[in-house]
């Protein structure tokens, strides 16, 4: 209300009545500032109130949308393991086997419509493509079947016929496996003049004191349950199919006696792996029954390898195998005491202990490319996630590189990946670190993109060091077998068998890694062994390369 001095009433009453209208007016002014700032606190405090539900609520969905991710990623995972295929990439192997009923009803027909033209006067079919014409191997013996005419009369005149040529068609044939018996005869000598002599040679070794079983045996048992994944069982029931019946327990002895010959070959095989400057490193689960308990426990198969092909390098491939009855991270430390380089892992914490203790650089950890994907990919399957396919795509372009510089020398791997990857490593880093900050905390593609950047240091090493690998991949490969024969024999049937298995597995995963024929390989390593032929302080040249290299000059001189 505005006042001016003319408008105020000049007698003292009208002015007192008008301060106390202009009073009133003021109070009910104030009364209504005050119920408007009552009413405006109120709406601030319920709308804080609502902001603070909607956080609330908005981090609950949060919570929930990243549960439900973590659910359907669980699903598809394990649906994956149940029923889908192991690898990322489709193996060719596995399309075959799709392919064999379609190929064999294909096979089947053609040899109905070749029958058909034989009987009738139609026209030969065109032969299938699939057939390999190639020619069989030189090296394989050959038994020829002549197929000759009886009357060498000529049909038109009668006079005699002569040769003058012939064709020549080569098959696939197949001896199947023969046992035998070998017989040893040791004559013995008496002398007539004195009749007191008795001379005879003295009875050859055996691998097994008294037993019946040649090297030659021993080997076939060894190659077979650990190299073609056949149980003992199922070996005594094959050699039952040809009238010879042994015991799964004579089979186990036998099997027990040969590592025993085995195992200081493989302590020399531990040596050169362990002595090398870099190690790939991965362990995987053995079931071992536990008597006690009535029961498996699981134990672990730790697997060492070496493999400096990818660069050219000089030193053998191998791979060495450790049993443990745990993965606690004192076995890999126990294991590598003495070794100083660098070990190629993936981001199991227990081989991060191996640093403790240790000189500054004594080791260093390459961690695994291969294992950062796999994150990612597992995410995409379940989620079809477009970062999670970004990240990917950034990944693979390091691999499409390493593909053009494998085999190449170390210093020009290391050269091109300072031109070409490293680029694409950091600016894969800044990436990720951006994308941390957008998505939840707590959604698996976060703890993704942490792995990765956790162990971003140890990721980046190849591109210093052209004889590194960008994955552990090398160890992964030798030690699937070990996964295929686990499954087929079910469990080690004590820590004793488990520790054989580790013996047999890395010797005949040695030998394929430089193309040696196990069987072969084995039986002239137990022949030499047994018989005394090679002395212990000779063992380095039953290695398998060693002994390839010497058959490979021996074959040459002949």
């Amino acid at each position: 209300m505005s006042l001016v001095l003319d408008d105020l009433p000049c007698d003292p009453e009208g002015m007192l009545q008008q301060l106390q209208q202009m009073t009133k007016v003021i109070a009910q002014q104030n009364a209504s500032l005050a119920l408007l700032r009552a009413k405006h606190d109120t709406f601030f405090a319920e709308r804080d109130a609502v902001r603070t539900e909607r956080d609330l609520v908005r981090e609950e969905r949060d919570a929930a949308h990243a549960e439900i991710e973590k659910l359907r990623l669980l699903i598809r995972q394990l649906q994956r393991g149940q029923f889908g295929r192991r690898s990322e990439r489709l193996d060719p192997d596995q399309l075959q086997l799709g392919l064999e009923d379609l190929e064999q009803t294909a096979a089947a027909a053609e040899a109905a419509q070749e029958a058909g033209s034989r009987s009738s006067d139609a026209p030969r079919p065109p032969q299938s493509r699939r057939r390999n014409l190639g020619a069989l191997p030189a090296h394989l013996p050959r038994l020829e079947v002549l197929v000759d005419i009886e009357d060498k009369s000529c049909p038109c005149c009668g006079g005699a016929l002569h040769a003058i040529g012939e064709d020549r068609e080569e098959m696939l044939d197949i001896v199947p496996a023969q046992l035998r018996v070998k017989v040893i005869r040791r004559p013995r000598y008496g002398c007539r003049a004195c009749e007191e002599a008795v001379v005879q040679a003295p009875a050859p070794e055996r691998p097994i004191t008294g037993g019946m079983a040649t090297e030659a045996l021993l080997a076939h048992v060894l190659v077979a349950k650990f190299c073609d994944h056949l149980p003992l069982y199922r070996q005594a029931q094959i050699f039952a199919r040809q009238g010879i019946e042994l015991d799964r327990a004579t089979l186990s002895d036998w099997v027990g006696r040969a590592c025993w010959w085995l195992e200081p070959l493989w302590r020399l095989l531990r040596r050169h792996v362990m002595t090398s400057a870099r190690i790939f490193a991965d362990d995987t689960p053995l079931p071992v029954l536990d008597p006690g308990r009535g029961q498996t426990k699981t134990g672990r198969l730790w697997g060492y390898a070496i493999d400096d092909r990818p660069w050219g390098g000089s030193t053998p491939p191998a791979v060495v195998y450790l049993y443990a009855e745990d993965r606690k991270g004192e076995h890999p430390a126990a294991h590598l005491a003495e070794f100083q380089g660098i070990l190629q892992v993936d981001g199991y914490s227990g081989f991060k202990s191996l640093l403790e203790n240790r000189p500054p650089g004594a080791i260093r950890l390459a961690f695994c490319w291969a294992h950062c994907r796999r994150r990612f990919y597992e995410i995409h399957q379940a989620t079809g996630s477009p970062l999670a396919e970004e990240a990917l795509r950034q990944i693979r372009e390091l691999y499409v590189i390493e593909a053009e510089v494998r085999g190449r020398p170390a210093e020009d791997r290391r050269a091109v990946r300072q031109e070409r990857s490293k680029p694409l490593v950091e600016t894969l880093y800044a990436w990720l670190t951006a994308q941390l900050e957008r998505v939840s905390g707590k959604s698996n593609l976060a703890m993704a993109i942490r792995y990765a950047l956790r162990h971003w240091h140890g990721l980046g090493l190849f591109l210093d060091d052209g004889r590194l690998e960008l994955d552990t991949n090398s160890i992964e490969r030798a030690i699937r077998p070990i996964a295929l024969g686990r499954k087929n024999s079910l469990f080690a049937g004590s820590d004793g068998g488990a520790r054989h298995w580790a013996i047999v597995a890395s010797l005949m995963a040695s030998a394929k890694l430089n193309g040696v024929e196990p069987q072969a390989w084995l039986t002239d390593v137990l022949e030499r062994m047994v018989s005394g032929r090679t002395k212990a302080n000779e063992l380095a040249r039953l290695l398998p390369w060693t002994w390839r290299a010497e058959r490979l000059a021996a074959a040459v001189d002949a």
